[in-house]
């Protein structure tokens, strides 16, 4: 199993210490990853407590990539149709190459119609998974240094250039966020990953079945599985939505759980409010948790 630690970059402990001792922190740990979450305007309301102070996925895995050269880098997720797929096929293969090519790209088709309008792109809220499929294509396209025309629904790209391409080429690795059938389907269809969030391991188990049958209908590869969980050390579950809980035992157990379904790759969300108290739980999961599984380089890293 590999970890990843998604960083601090929403909420009350968001700040430009938090994300830097988050950094260093799983960098310390030998962990594999590190992940940044994206909102930009969400309406005022309880998505706004949350996500309305947040900093900027893309810019802030810029900066981290500098800081941590041994970590791989990547969104969970970026909502595709909130923008134009051009200017993120640049985003990306920037920075691609600047991170000498350590990036994960995570995507999603988002569930926020109000932040879809505050963005200008409200009439795209009803498209936004067909967006993002087509988004897809075209970012491979560019990605593997092709000029020939594209032509697709929403775009048409004639006697164009597009340089730098990312280190990965067009393999750099698209992984595929959600939890309904659909994303599972989608990420077996057309992605190199799949990251479900608030799974359990035996809602992983029926993904990875599911995610299966498609890629091999597709005649591709397994997309890897990856997992995003909240950790909350000695909590009980009550609210009917999974996240890592109890004893240092309890949540080992379920990670050895998670393995066995042929999960690659958990991505650890912690909720303490100083960075303190954040650096105090992410070493403690370290010493406690992770420690008791072997580490592996599984085949999503280069």
């Amino acid at each position: 199993m590999e970890f990843g630690l998604v960083l601090p970059t929403m909420g009350p402990v968001a700040s430009t210490d938090a994300i830097e001792a988050s950094v260093d922190l799983a960098a310390d740990a030998g962990w594999s990853t590190v992940w940044t979450t994206d909102h930009v305007l969400v309406p005022v309301g309880p998505e706004a407590d949350q996500y309305g102070h947040i900093f900027e996925a893309i810019t802030t895995l810029a900066y981290v990539a500098a800081r941590a050269p041994s970590l791989r880098i990547g969104t969970s997720a970026i909502v595709v149709g909130m923008r134009q797929a051009p200017l993120l096929a640049k985003e990306l293969a920037t920075l691609d190459v600047l991170s000498r090519g350590r990036l994960i790209v995570g995507i999603a088709s988002g569930d926020q119609p109000g932040e879809f309008a505050n963005l200008g792109r409200g009439a795209m809220y009803r498209r936004r998974v067909a967006y993002l499929e087509e988004a897809v294509d075209l970012w491979r396209h560019l990605w593997s240094g092709s000029t020939a025309a594209f032509t697709g629904t929403f775009h048409t790209l004639e006697r164009y250039a597009f340089s730098p391409l990312p280190l990965q080429g067009d393999r750099l690795p698209i992984w595929i966020g959600g939890s309904s059938e659909a994303a599972i389907r989608r990420a077996g269809r057309i992605a190199d990953g799949f990251h479900a969030t608030r799974a359990s391991p035996a809602m992983m188990a029926s993904a990875i079945g599911l995610l299966r049958r498609e890629s091999e209908a597709a005649k591709r590869p397994l997309p890897t599985a990856s997992v995003r969980l909240r950790v909350r050390f000695g909590a009980a579950r009550s609210d009917g939505s999974y996240f890592l809980a109890g004893s240092a035992r309890d949540m080992a157990s379920e990670i050895e759980q998670f393995s066995a379904n042929g999960v690659a790759h958990i991505a650890l969300v912690f909720e303490d409010k100083t960075v303190p108290d954040l650096a105090s739980s992410v070493r403690r999961f370290d010493r406690e948790v992770a420690r008791l599984h072997h580490q592996t380089r599984p085949t999503w890293q280069s």
